[in-house]
């Protein structure tokens, strides 16, 4: 990863009320620009055009689930390098090992503190950068 900033989040969650407290508090508290989007599908059409600097990804969708929707977006060339963070209730030791292993960055469980989650966020991203 060579960009050292983070603004710009492509966030993919099916649950309406999870997708609307996250996006608040990403923009309000985080001050990123943050892209929505409610299924795997979507983010296959919407991620190339946004651009995003990082993809939260939530674990559990219908039509394509997380790690699905992860093994397609590194198929398409201008989200190859584009760290994902997954989102998910399914934190166990060996579910993370499981979703670090696919390619994930790290692991955020649910629920999530909405006042905490730019600064996980960010925590992830500055330990990733070195």
């Amino acid at each position: 990863m060579s960009q050292t900033t983070l603004q710009r989040i492509l966030y993919i969650e099916d649950e309406p009320d999870i997708q609307a407290v996250a996006r608040l508090a990403l923009e309000a508290l985080g001050g990123f620009t943050v892209a929505t989007c409610s299924l795997g599908r979507e983010a296959l059409e919407k991620g190339p055009g946004f651009a995003p600097d990082l993809i939260l990804l939530d674990v559990m969708m219908p039509d394509m689930d997380g790690p699905s929707t992860l093994k397609a977006l590194r198929e398409l060339p201008e989200l190859t390098g584009v760290p994902i963070i997954f989102m998910t209730a399914k934190v166990q030791p060996a579910e993370i090992l499981h979703y670090k292993s696919l390619g994930a960055l790290d692991v955020l469980a649910k629920p999530f503190d909405p006042m905490q989650i730019s600064n996980q966020i960010r925590a992830i991203w500055q330990a990733a950068q070195t």
